[in-house]
């Protein structure tokens, strides 16, 4: 399996707090904070979600 790696690009403040819970479940609490991945359904339905904060790359 493929492995992903996802970096938190912009800040979590003021955003949803689905979206919040969708960052801290991926492991992103900061900005820069990067944490790899395997390439799931489950992984990538959570990045999707929140596609609009992060920057991803496949490793």
């Amino acid at each position: 399996m493929a492995r992903l790696k996802v970096t938190l690009v912009k800040s979590l403040i003021g955003r949803k707090e689905a979206h919040k819970a969708t960052a801290e479940a991926l492991g992103l609490n900061k900005i820069g904070k990067t944490v790899e991945h395997e390439d799931t359904p489950q992984i990538k339905g959570m990045i999707n979600k929140i596609d609009y904060l992060l920057k991803v790359e496949e490793v």
